[in-house]
């Protein structure tokens, strides 16, 4: 079972256009709306795959209610804390030729007694877990060191700690030894404080985080492929990949494939980037099924090629 903590959870509504104009009355040719957040994205692709899972999250308001009724249409079971702002909601806007256009709102400010009645949630609901996976950015009223504090609760408790995350509050946790953390390239960059060309940049910067207290380091490099750097060696995964339709969840469902898979080693690695490589050939934020998972199509190595220029994110 996994469990996974977001933060700043989300309503994300999807509206597919014709064309994006400004300052028109745009008329959408399709919309739907999804639970979102990079914590409830992971728990959406456990669930597709089969597996049991609970989300814990800030809940409020009517959009609050709305993210727990569609977390149980997905199969998971929402952990919800209740507060008083409401839960927020991001727009999507999609044009025919796949280019995305974001809204993401602030989210609601969290008191100090809901952060508290966050973390004694995850306590209370994490005896039975395989993995708990903390994930997304930090809404206002949660102190940089909540992740930190999250991580040293849950190891005092015997649970392993997956950590998604970015900027001061991922450098605060580091020194609490989460069992792996997923940065992406830019994240990763981040981190250290270097800009990162190869992929042997990458490898010197996981093993830098490594030395400053994390226990593996899970990297997507986007199309490169990703990487696995922990105790055991180092690792570098890619997949043969047809017509991308959706970047957004993708590093999501790669950390529920890597979890689900035992959460270290090769094998995990290639589920990591099985799950990925699936996701980005699906529409929206819709999470890979078994069907959908193409295990032969990855490819796994401890000959990492050092020397390959990573290529710039897609805008």
């Amino acid at each position: 079972m996994i469990l996974t903590v977001t933060p700043n959870p989300s309503l994300d509504r999807t509206y597919e256009l014709r064309d994006l104009t400004r300052g028109a009355v745009l008329r959408a040719t399709g919309d739907r709306v999804d639970p979102g957040g990079k914590g409830v994205n992971v728990s959406r692709a456990v669930a597709a795959a089969g597996h049991r899972t609970v989300a814990v999250a800030p809940l409020g308001g009517p959009e609050g209610a709305l993210l727990a009724r569609l977390l149980g249409e997905h199969g998971i079971e929402a952990a919800g804390v209740p507060i008083a702002g409401s839960t927020r909601v991001n727009i999507t806007l999609v044009e025919p030729d796949g280019t995305l256009t974001k809204v993401n709102a602030t989210g609601p400010e969290i008191t100090e007694s809901e952060a508290e009645a966050l973390l004694e949630t995850v306590r209370t609901r994490s005896s039975d877990t395989d993995w708990i996976a903390c994930c997304g950015s930090l809404p206002r009223g949660l102190p940089t060191e909540w992740y930190a504090e999250l991580v040293a609760r849950s190891h005092r408790a015997g649970a392993r700690i997956a950590l998604d995350t970015s900027g001061p509050a991922l450098l605060a946790a580091l020194r609490e030894r989460p069992d792996v953390i997923k940065p992406n390239a830019e994240e990763l960059s981040e981190a250290v404080g270097r800009p990162l060309a190869t992929v042997g940049d990458a490898v010197e910067a996981a093993e830098e985080l490594r030395g400053r207290g994390a226990q593996a380091v899970l990297a997507s490099l986007g199309a490169d492929g990703q990487l696995l750097v922990d105790g055991s060696g180092t690792y570098f995964g890619s997949a043969r990949v047809g017509t991308v339709r959706s970047n957004v969840g993708a590093g999501d469902a790669s950390l529920a494939g890597f979890l689900a898979a035992g959460g270290a080693g090769r094998s995990a690695l290639t589920a990591a980037v099985a799950h990925g490589a699936a996701a980005v050939q699906l529409p929206g934020s819709v999470m890979p099924t078994p069907a959908d998972i193409d295990p032969a199509s990855v490819v796994t190595t401890e000959d990492v090629p050092l020397d390959r220029a990573l290529r710039e994110p897609a805008p």
